[in-house]
């Protein structure tokens, strides 16, 4: 009798989260909500993210129009509010357009590297052991060399272009990602309702999807979202290198690659993509700090 109470006891703990109860992300949900600076940073993202998607077809003018004849002009003339940029083109078109890339190229690698860091993090965290040796050490390896630099020789090796930069910045957060995943996994992996659920005969998948990821998942994807303002800062840095998106797509980080012989000339000009890049960043890191309070992530 008591072998069959204990086991009705572990199936009762593995039919239920841990601590991510419904309650639990209600509470979440309170503490975002009355974090205003968090709510002002996301209506700045759901902002931008309206504009990649609707931006093209809110433009002014045309973003790929050239004229030789406006280039330089300065902001606030007639039908220029932004002014132009070295080959005539509407500022406010090409920043808008620009959006677009610039927010693709900064959430994208970080949605991969969520993805395939969680994964191995996960896997090396819950196995432990040789599995967890073999995983971090080669994940260390990445360490020996700062973040900018490995993309721009993984950039420099794969050759220009959207995919490549790509392929570069994922492979650059892979190993942070995987860090923290395989951190918070090996603080789960010794809880009692983990214990429970290999008492009462759970494979390793079984634990893993049903207890493991509801625990972990969380202080991961709050880590992932402040790499999006990385992601973008090194995406910028990639395009001014010439590594990254071509002319004459409106990136963010290409047209200030492209404006800055106009520094001296039209500076407020040359400055705009700048603004963009520090405004979203900013608002990622924002929403980023305001996640990690409301989840009570310490860190």
């Amino acid at each position: 009798m008591n072998l069959l109470r204990v086991q009705s006891d572990a199936s009762k703990v593995m039919a239920l989260p841990y601590d991510r109860t419904p309650g639990y992300w209600q509470t979440v949900g309170q503490r975002l909500l009355r974090d205003k600076v968090a709510i002002v940073a996301a209506l700045v993202i759901l902002l931008l993210l309206l504009l990649a998607l609707f931006g093209g077809m809110l433009t002014p003018s045309d973003p790929y129009k050239t004229s030789m004849l406006s280039r330089l002009k300065p902001i606030g003339t007639a039908n220029f509010p932004l002014g132009t940029d070295e080959l005539g083109r509407d500022m406010l078109s090409r920043l808008m357009v620009g959006a677009r890339l610039s927010l693709f190229m900064g959430i994208t690698p970080v949605i991969l590297a969520f993805i395939i860091g969680s994964a191995v993090g996960i896997t090396a965290g819950y196995a432990g052991g040789y599995v967890n040796s073999l995983i971090m050490r080669t994940i260390d390896v990445f360490y020996a060399f700062p973040s900018v630099l490995l993309a721009i020789a993984l950039s420099g090796a794969l050759g220009a272009g959207i995919t490549n930069s790509l392929i570069s910045l994922t492979v650059v957060f892979i190993p942070p990602i995987a860090r923290v995943a395989e951190s918070v996994t090996t603080q789960i992996r010794g809880r009692d309702f983990v214990d429970a659920a290999r008492a009462s005969g759970a494979g390793a998948f079984t634990i893993v999807r049903v207890h493991v990821l509801g625990n972990v998942l969380g202080p991961i994807f709050v880590y992932a979202t402040s790499l999006i303002a990385v992601a973008m800062i090194l995406a910028s840095g990639l395009s001014f290198l010439g590594l990254g998106v071509k002319p004459p797509e409106p990136e963010w980080g290409l047209m200030l690659n492209t404006l800055r012989t106009a520094i001296y000339s039209q500076p407020w000009i040359a400055a705009l993509p700048g603004v963009m890049i520090f405004i979203t960043s900013i608002a990622f890191n924002l929403l980023s700090d305001g996640l990690r309070s409301a989840m009570e992530i310490k860190g």
